[in-house]
């Protein structure tokens, strides 16, 4: 089975595709450019990790008007990118609306086209900020949408293989699968050396902490999250 992975160029899509590869007959990346904040550097994330993992079939698209509808912290310079606060129960402003519903529907028609029966995200429930598009009914009710929507004899799954992982437990299973963690870019306000008090960094710094790694990327700053 030929499988697409979503591709961001951090540590969740990258353990995510490390897996897609060991499970699939075929991989291709999918990477999508929305204009915002650290757009340049995870794309050079995507293009090193796609590298790192032997995938050639790679697809980059832009979809700049999510950043002309905005509403979000990273398409919207207006809006600051708030530090972090991993005990917070509201959705953060770095919240892009829809974001994976868009980033799916793309990942679904290319699917069609190239005969991939599955698409894998690396969502993750647990540890996703609280974003209500990393949660596993969604995942479940926009793969039904996707049956619905194309021909009949298309067959597409979404697979979520880190969906109920705590980063700690990423951070884990990518030192022992050889994910290319060292490649990849989660921070969500510098494209340079991370800035480290960012939802995104602070997620990741706790999770290295808590599985007892280092990070092998460099920070600003390097505040101690448990």
């Amino acid at each position: 089975m030929k499988s697409i992975v979503l591709l961001s160029g951090g540590m969740d899509s990258t353990l995510s595709a490390t897996i897609a590869r060991n499970e699939s007959d075929g991989i291709a990346a999918l990477h999508l450019n929305y204009r915002h904040r650290t757009e340049r550097r995870e794309l050079r994330a995507f293009q090193e990790v796609s590298d790192a993992l032997g995938i050639s079939e790679r697809l980059v698209v832009d979809i700049e008007f999510l950043r002309e509808i905005g509403g979000s912290s990273l398409t919207d310079s207006g809006i600051d990118v708030t530090k972090a606060d991993l005990a917070a129960t509201e959705v953060p402003s770095s919240y892009v609306p829809f974001r994976n519903g868009n980033f799916l529907a793309i990942a679904a028609s290319w699917a069609e086209v190239i005969g991939a029966g599955a698409i894998y995200i690396g969502a993750v429930e647990e540890d996703s900020s609280g974003y209500p598009d990393c949660r596993r009914s969604f995942f479940d009710a926009y793969e039904h949408a996707i049956a619905l929507g194309t021909k009949p004899d298309t067959r597409i799954r979404i697979v979520t293989p880190v969906i109920d992982q705590h980063k700690s437990e990423i951070v884990r299973e990518s030192i022992r699968l050889g994910a290319p963690i060292e490649r990849t870019w989660s921070c969500y306000q510098s494209e340079d050396i991370a800035c480290g008090v960012c939802d995104s960094c602070a997620l990741r710094l706790r999770g290295f902490a808590m599985a007892g790694e280092e990070d092998p990327i460099k920070y600003k700053m390097k505040p101690h999250y448990v």
